[in-house]
């Protein structure tokens, strides 16, 4: 027996048994509202799988998933998505020095214009995904996202929502250094149209990815947008542009989807998964509560604890872990940013205590549950640890998705300082200059609720936030010495670092 199921089913044997629950399929229900009202043919997941093909990241999805999409599934053979590193390996036969050096190459691509005979490898390795991206840049102009969280499901075990794996989550990733890295090839080339439009295609499946349930795939969105934002700087700097082809493409920009919202993520499907793992519990043993946070704890039951896991009473575990996503939810939802950063500081110090109280003391939670009724103290408990061994970092959450809406506010400003730079043959004194001909209000700082941060010279310019720190850094970003936490545009950009 575990050391944190032992307690548990000590005081659980003094319980009386709790009356039978209908059993609910909380997999099927978050899929249910996750997908509800979606077509195969808006869906532009149901497209990007196929180029992806059957196995995104080695393994077969289940035959749910692709009943869930609407679509077949992929033929085993095709013309899919090859990521860099297979790509090096399997293609062009690099050995694992040359495949650090493209990897590296793959870097630089996606944040500078480049020729192919500067990185011939990446060259061959874009050209070798054509096929997929024509695939990816229909699949991103549909309207709707919809990623089935489907579990590997078999007669004696129903799956749980914790184990769903997200591999095609990865593939999106690749998609965005591809996208990028032709986009920096095409305005080398002067191509800027298709150059433009590869930039727009990930800004879109940034979007998409973060619209699927899980905060995982929020935070491979922000990274996805990052690139794409990154790329856009890049293109503004070297394409050579009137002040009128500038502004047709901050428009681009400000027509892009919201990013959704932390809270919408929490309040669905981690809200739905805390539910699920306590079913988990139920059917599984106390010993799977260590399974689920990285013990070794689960295990065959014994008649002895299957018949204690009957006896306790789960009601007070999901009513309490209720309350808390309330109460999170609630605090994301406050309405500056100083609010969300108060009150997350304290749940997340409430939690802290949490699992510190209960995690490898086991001694002292036999002893917090017997001050109490033994009956909801059980449940009580269970739900307290649950709760605090899998709630978000919600702080480091908050922050992410803050700096994409302000690299994104930051990236608006940088395109109408340089419109207004094509026409004046100057920089704006202020950025009030810019409105309302080139921008209709100006952008406020995310992170202070104050003023963006503007400093202009006669070489260029440099727009920034005080980031989550709360301090002016004067514009360093996390890659710079000293380092700093101030999302920024440059303009001109500065050489790239080659380290």
């Amino acid at each position: 027996m575990s050391a944190i199921g032992t307690p548990f089913l000590a005081l659980a044997l003094l319980v009386p048994a709790a009356p039978p629950e209908k059993a609910v399929d909380y997999e099927k229900e978050l899929n249910d509202k996750l997908g509800a009202g979606i077509k195969p043919e808006e869906n532009a997941n149901a497209k990007l799988f196929l180029a992806f093909g059957p196995k995104p990241e080695g393994g077969l999805m289940p035959a749910e998933f692709y009943r869930r999409l609407g679509i077949a599934e992929p033929p085993e053979n095709g013309d899919y998505l090859i990521g860099i590193g297979k790509f090096g390996r399997d293609r062009l036969q690099l050995d694992p020095n040359d495949l650090d050096m493209v990897f590296k190459q793959q870097g630089w691509a996606s944040a500078r214009p480049w020729a192919a005979l500067d990185y011939p490898f990446i060259a061959a390795w874009v050209t070798a995904n054509t096929k997929p991206l024509e695939l990816v840049h229909e699949a991103v102009k549909r309207p709707k996202y919809y990623n089935p969280l489907v579990s590997r499901r078999t007669a004696d075990d129903p799956g749980s929502l914790i184990g769903v794996l997200l591999p095609n989550v990865q593939k999106c990733r690749e998609i965005a250094a591809l996208l990028s890295a032709r986009a920096m090839l095409r305005v080398q080339e002067g191509k800027l149209d298709d150059a433009w439009s590869d930039i727009l295609a990930c800004h879109r499946l940034g979007r998409h990815c973060a619209s699927g349930g899980t905060l995982i795939e929020m935070l491979v969105g922000i990274a996805i947008d990052a690139i794409a934002s990154q790329a856009a700087i890049a293109f503004l700097d070297n394409a050579k542009l009137t002040s009128a082809e500038v502004l047709a493409k901050l428009k681009d920009l400000q027509a892009l989807p919201p990013f959704p919202k932390v809270a919408d993520k929490l309040d669905l499907t981690e809200r739905t998964m805390f539910l699920d793992c306590i079913r988990l519990l139920k059917r599984g043993g106390l010993g799977n509560l260590e399974g689920i946070i990285g013990g070794t704890g689960a295990g065959k039951l014994s008649d002895e604890e299957k018949k204690a896991l009957d006896a306790i009473d789960y009601a007070p575990a999901r009513a309490s872990g209720m309350k808390w996503y309330d109460r999170m939810v609630l605090s994301l939802k406050k309405p500056t940013r100083a609010e969300r950063v108060r009150e997350m500081n304290a749940i997340e110090a409430e939690l802290k205590d949490l699992k510190q109280r209960y995690v490898g003391n086991a001694e002292k939670l036999r002893e917090d549950l017997l001050k109490k009724d033994p009956g909801p103290a059980v449940g009580q408990a269970i739900g307290d640890l649950l709760l605090a061994m899998l709630a978000p970092a919600l702080q480091k959450m908050m922050d992410a998705s803050d700096r994409q809406a302000q690299h994104s506010a930051n990236v608006q400003v940088a395109f109408a300082i340089k419109a207004f730079h094509l026409d004046r043959g100057q920089y704006p004194a202020t950025l009030a200059d810019l409105a309302p001909k080139y921008l209709k209000a100006i952008p406020r700082d995310v992170f202070s609720d104050g003023a963006l941060l503007y400093k202009p010279d006669a070489n260029g310019i440099r727009v920034y936030s005080v980031g989550a720190n709360g301090k002016d850094d004067a514009g360093r970003w996390f890659d710079d010495e000293p380092r700093g936490d101030d999302p920024r545009v440059i303009l001109p950009l500065p050489p790239l670092k080659k380290d």
